[in-house]
């Protein structure tokens, strides 16, 4: 949930021409970061084009240079092996408005964490 809202504030926070750059570790938080960006880089879900009365989507409010993450070099990982996981993905804000909360994002977001509880 807090991945999610700081990715939805940046969104509104940040003026054109601004960088969001986010670091994850965990597999669920990188798919929540890659999905956020791929829709709002213009890459997400899209209805048929043969239906009629489809809207078009709204302009990308995020410009992603990569569609593939940073990841650790060799030499990062073996003075540090915790960055192995590390995962890094960028993206430049335009200055189309953002947004509105995507339902699937959101319910991706609540997925109940698998690590909790374990002692």
């Amino acid at each position: 949930q807090e991945l999610l809202k700081g990715l939805l504030g940046a969104e509104r926070l940040l003026a054109e021409g601004g960088r969001l750059v986010v670091v994850t570790f965990h597999s669920l938080e990188d798919r929540i970061v890659k999905q956020f960006l791929a829709e709002r880089c213009g890459r997400g879900e899209t209805g048929s084009r043969r239906l009629p009365g489809e809207t078009a989507p709204p302009p990308p409010s995020f410009v992603c240079e990569g569609r593939q993450p940073v990841t650790p070099a060799p030499g990062e990982t073996a003075a540090n092996p915790r960055a192995r996981s590390a995962k890094l993905r960028y993206a430049t804000r335009t200055a189309a408005a953002p947004y509105p909360l995507d339902e699937r994002l959101a319910r991706l977001a609540r997925l109940p964490d698998r690590d909790k509880g374990k002692a």
